[in-house]
């Protein structure tokens, strides 16, 4: 059971990196985007690294994006086709995320599954960003490329409302595996992990 959910939730996070990340790469001569663009935080060849560990080589035969995944990269490419300024809003949620308390879940994935040192968590193993100290370092580093952005004030709140939204669609993607999270992780930690952020909680990151 943690290893069916694990693996389907690793599934998913890849078709929604793919996604941010295809849109990212697209508008990389955007002035918005690119200044919070470090490629040291790329995901999708770690999490391809993951499914060949959980499904096998034919992995790409094997995974389906969920109602919840599908609806996550419908929002990313909107914003990318509307206003692609709001892509910082979710690559903030996500990459700051996985900084933060995916160190945690991987941690507790490590433990339940008795994972091998070197696969299995590729989602939350930053190469260049390897240690606790060079995390800490680099979300200030993110979070002033983030207040130094080249907003007015009415697209900084727009940033700030598309943060929100990415947090529910990450509760969405959460809530619908639920019963394999909390038989993986336990129901007080899966609350810990994925309970909604307060609205404004981006807003002295982003908003002027």
């Amino acid at each position: 059971m943690k290893k069916e959910f694990f693996r389907k939730l690793t599934a998913n996070l890849y078709f929604v990196y793919s996604a941010l990340e295809e849109e990212i790469q697209r508008h990389l001569n955007h002035p918005v985007v690119s200044s919070i663009y470090f490629p040291e935080l790329d995901r999708k060849a770690k999490l391809e690294e993951d499914l060949a560990f959980y499904y096998g080589e034919n992995w790409q035969e094997e995974i389906v994006a969920s109602e919840g995944s599908k609806a996550y990269i419908t929002r990313i490419q909107k914003v990318a086709s509307t206003e692609p300024a709001l892509l910082v809003a979710h690559a903030y949620v996500r990459y700051m995320g996985d900084l933060s308390g995916g160190q945690s879940l991987k941690n507790i994935a490590r433990s339940a599954m008795n994972l091998p040192p070197d696969q299995g968590t590729g989602l939350h193993e930053f190469d260049q960003i390897a240690t606790v100290e060079a995390r800490r370092a680099f979300k200030g580093k993110y979070r002033d490329a983030l207040n130094s952005l080249p907003v007015d004030e009415t697209l900084a709140q727009k940033i700030v409302e598309e943060a929100n939204k990415a947090f529910t669609l990450n509760r969405n993607l959460a809530d619908e595996l639920e019963p394999d999270v909390k038989a993986a992780i336990g129901e007080e930690e899966f609350e810990r992990l994925t309970r909604k952020e307060q609205p404004g909680s981006t807003e002295a990151s982003v908003a002027r």
